[in-house]
């Protein structure tokens, strides 16, 4: 049978399956037998797989089961709310993200923009949303090419991201497919098409009168010479979101020309001559909804700033200055600060276990030789140190080629953090006694060599500060702030000071014997404690997976499960192949073989994928242009820069940002959140971390509600208490 006829009679039998409802069971069995023979998949060609959540339930569908040549097919993004929840028109209001569809056509197909319903205000005090309730379609029209051939496929992806909520926001996304045949004839989809017809005849109609946008001070006068007389309950919904205040009342004003009375936006904002919108009334009882296109008065236009063509102002590059050298800290200060967090990283869970176990190898030494224990001392000291430096050329250098990085930047790339997961999996294997590394913890300074107990003792420290890396301690931040801006002597001399703090503990025990001596004797405790201890480092490298997927999606989990697996083969075959040197030299190959390919395969597939942007439930995007906007409009800003691979981020996420009192206190005082999320690298966001004299996140600012008004920099270390008097202090300064 030739394809297009198969074409032809699947898609007819996939139409009279839907019709086949009022038909016997027989005949529904037949159609259903015909269409799964003739196209398995075809039965639901028109509608794509649910993409569901508790709070959105979501497909795509299309008012064809088959495309012709050069028509035009209707396709609709399909979402049903659960009760309470709304998502967002183009403009959102006071708040949110409007849905975005991104498509994967053919060569030669169009997709066109979405046509957008009537929106609604959602009051959510003190803001009000524009958006929707219930079940919203959104329909968009595709063109399909005229060289399309019957008998081929049209295949339809769609990437959709909204933003839904309720007294918190979640972001979502889904991912949608439509396989339709090409067809000599469209062959039209019934449920679908009455669905999308609906749809499209509840748009805005034309107004068939233009308004005259007006006003002075801090009110506009919106003329509508066409609304009927008796029209209630008018609104104007503008496509700008720049043009008026979302919460504030609209008032109709009677007579000749009926004047609607609107508040001017705080970020008032003009591009063109003229202003689009819906306007919505109440006309004896029926709702009506017309596109209104508004001519702007010229006085008015004078007045007003240029804004990018129906949205907010364009964004404009951002030259943040950084801190002049000593302007917040001097050096004396940013030494300290730096040697009290140094000193601090050594409580981190992923640092302990090891330095733990480098102090139970010292109290094996010490009941044995003072000399060496000191010596190892010492070169765990040499390591540390030697790593810092390592750390501080690389940001010295970096900066220097124009480039802002601070600590933990190496975390914004996937394959190193990936790569610092696997580490962590070895060493708790390690601790668990799956395999040794030149002897065992308890042997140190006599089953080994002297040469190794050395070379042990240096990479310890070396490994000491790689485990380090994701945790910021309190003082950190003003010190490594104040170490990017200056020459590199002083920024040497503050990770230098760093170094120092966080081998101090370690080398305290090596010259204190009598602190050593505290310990039980070595025995059996000695093993059992060195195997509990990996499981912080396991710990630690499930967060740092989790990093990885937050960084690049699915596809980052997957990269790291081949790492570990690669890395742990290439342990077994180093281990198995011990002996003669022909066999040794077999397994290093095979171990670096397979440790190459599993490096190769993390290069190209951790790369940062649609993982999101603005993860927070209850939190918005940041920028600069947000923070002024919401500044001028009279509103506090609280502003949280932080990272998924920042542990100090995520337990003031726990303990204080996501506590029930400081939410209420933000709805209280109308406090908007925002989040700069740093996870993978954004030139902005370092620039305004260096505008506060920080080269690391956290960091967290209170902005009053006052135009230009400076922000009040937080502690590192959240309380709810802390937060609440500052949004109530930024809240009075208004």
């Amino acid at each position: 049978m030739p394809t297009t006829l198969t074409s032809l009679m699947a898609a007819a039998a996939a139409a009279w399956m839907r019709k086949s409802r009022r038909l016997r069971p027989a005949a529904t069995g037949l159609a259903a037998g015909l269409g799964l023979a003739l196209l398995p998949s075809l039965a639901a060609a028109a509608e794509s797989a649910p993409v569901g959540s508790p709070r959105v339930t979501a497909t795509l569908i299309a008012n064809r089961d088959a495309v012709a040549p050069g028509e035009t097919v209707r396709v609709a993004l399909v979402q049903k709310l659960a009760p309470h929840w709304h998502s967002y028109w183009q403009n959102p209001g006071d708040s949110g993200e409007p849905t975005r569809i991104e498509w994967t056509l053919p060569p030669g197909a169009e997709a066109g923009p979405i046509a957008w319903p009537v929106p609604k205000a959602i009051r959510v005090e003190p803001l009000v949303n524009f958006g929707f309730e219930g079940t919203v379609v959104l329909p968009v029209e595709i063109t399909v090419p005229r060289n399309a051939r019957p008998g081929d496929r049209f295949p339809i992806s769609a990437r959709a991201t909204w933003l839904v909520c309720e007294k918190v926001c979640i972001p979502e996304e889904g991912f949608f497919a439509l396989d339709l045949p090409v067809a000599a004839s469209g062959i039209g989809d019934e449920a679908a098409t009455r669905t999308i017809d609906a749809a499209l005849a509840a748009l805005p109609k034309p107004a068939g009168f233009r308004g005259r946008l007006s006003g002075e001070g801090a009110q506009l006068e919106l003329a509508l010479p066409g609304l009927p007389a008796g029209a209630r309950d008018v609104r104007f919904f503008p496509v700008s979101d720049s043009l008026i205040e979302h919460a504030a009342g609209q008032s109709l004003v009677p007579g000749p020309v009926p004047t609607l009375t609107l508040a001017r936006s705080g970020s008032f904002a003009l591009a063109g001559a003229e202003v689009n919108g819906v306007l919505t009334y109440d006309d004896n009882g029926t709702p009506r909804a017309l596109e209104l296109v508004a001519e702007i008065d010229p006085a008015l236009a004078a007045s007003a700033p240029a804004a990018a063509a129906g949205s907010a102002p364009a964004p404009q590059p951002v030259a943040i200055p950084l801190p002049a050298p000593g302007s917040d800290l001097t050096l004396l200060a940013a030494l300290a600060l730096a040697f009290a967090g140094g000193l601090v990283l050594n409580l981190m869970p992923c640092v302990l276990p090891v330095l733990f176990i480098k102090a139970l190898g010292f109290a094996q030494l010490a009941h044995r030789s003072r000399s060496e224990t000191r010596e190892q001392g010492l070169l765990f000291l040499l390591g540390v140190l030697a790593s810092f430096c390592l750390l501080a050329a690389l940001v010295i250098g970096l900066g220097a080629l124009g480039t802002q990085v601070g600590w933990g930047f190496q975390l914004q790339s996937p394959p190193l953090v990936i790569a610092l997961a696997v580490v962590m999996v070895l060493i708790g294997l390690n601790l668990m006694g799956a395999y040794e590394i030149g002897g065992s913890v308890t042997g140190a300074g006599d089953g080994l060599a002297r040469r190794g107990g050395r070379l042990g003792a240096l990479m310890t420290g070396v490994l000491a500060v790689l485990v380090a890396t994701p945790c910021t301690a309190p003082f950190m931040g003003a010190a490594m702030g104040y170490a990017v801006t200056q020459a590199a002597p002083v920024a040497l001399a503050v990770f230098l000071a760093l170094g120092l703090g966080f081998a101090l503990p370690v080398v305290a025990l090596a010259f204190a014997p009598g602190l050593l001596r505290l310990l039980p004797k070595p025995g059996r405790w000695m093993l059992v404690l060195k195997q509990a201890f990996a499981f912080p480092m396991f710990a630690t490298a499930i967060w740092l997976i989790w990093v990885a997927a937050v960084q690049t999606g699915p596809q980052g989990v997957l990269a790291a499960l081949v790492a570990v697996l690669a890395a742990g083969f290439a342990v077994w075959i180093l281990g198995v192949t011990r002996g003669p040197a022909g066999r040794r030299l077999a397994g290093l190959a095979l171990a670096a073989a397979a440790l190459s390919a599993a490096g190769w395969f993390t290069v190209e597939t951790a790369v940062p994928g649609p993982a999101g942007e603005a993860r927070a439930g209850d939190t918005q995007p940041w920028s600069p242009e947000r923070v002024a906007a919401l500044q001028a409009q009279g509103k506090p800003v609280f502003v949280n820069f932080t990272a998924a691979w920042c542990i100090t981020c995520l337990a003031n996420e726990r303990v204080a940002l996501s506590r029930q009192e400081v939410k209420d206190a933000f709805a209280r005082l109308g406090v908007t959140y925002l989040k700069g999320d740093w996870t993978n690298r954004d030139a902005r966001i370092a620039q305004a971390l260096a505008e506060q004299g920080r080269a690391g996140v956290p960091l967290y600012l209170v902005y009053p509600g006052r135009k230009d008004a400076a922000p009040e920099t937080l502690p590192q270390l959240l309380t709810p208490d802390t937060i609440v008097a500052a949004a109530e202090r930024a809240a009075s300064a208004r």
